[in-house]
């Protein structure tokens, strides 16, 4: 199986980021939970494109920082996962964090629901976090 990650852009400017560098840290979170990386299509975007996705696929009427739709299939994780840059970059400012950081947050954070990880249910938030927290420092090693 091959790893085929793209990265695309929809109605929003290409975010500076290092794709060999994320694409080889996708693929070394993926293998920390016993996971082989297939296909998964990044879809950056603005709020009003996500908004779309978000009452056409799930029904819900509101702006989110990521949307992860799963195809995974058994430990091979596939998936398409739109990330709004607008709701990224106000979720910085709000937080009081770096843009690129939050940027790798929210990237990391759709591999991690891939994986298996949730973020919905009591005490899942926390697991998110401290597996987004583990995830960016490994970024920092590579």
């Amino acid at each position: 199986m091959t790893m085929k990650i793209c990265f695309q852009n929809d109605s929003v400017s290409f975010p500076d980021i290092d794709c060999q560098k994320i694409k080889k840290w996708i693929e070394v979170v993926a293998e920390s939970y016993g996971r082989i990386v297939g296909e998964i299509a990044y879809i950056f975007c603005d709020d009003a494109k996500i908004l779309e996705v978000n009452r056409q696929y799930l029904q819900h009427d509101y702006y989110t920082d990521i949307i992860t739709f799963d195809d995974s299939l058994s430990h091979t994780i596939r998936g398409d996962i739109f990330i709004s840059l607008d709701t990224v970059a106000s979720n910085s400012k709000q937080q009081g964090t770096e843009y690129q950081e939050e940027l790798h947050r929210v990237i990391i954070h759709g591999i991690l629901h891939l994986c298996g990880i949730n973020d919905k249910g009591p005490g899942e938030r926390a697991i998110m976090e401290a597996a987004e927290n583990k995830a960016l420092a490994t970024l920092k090693t590579l």
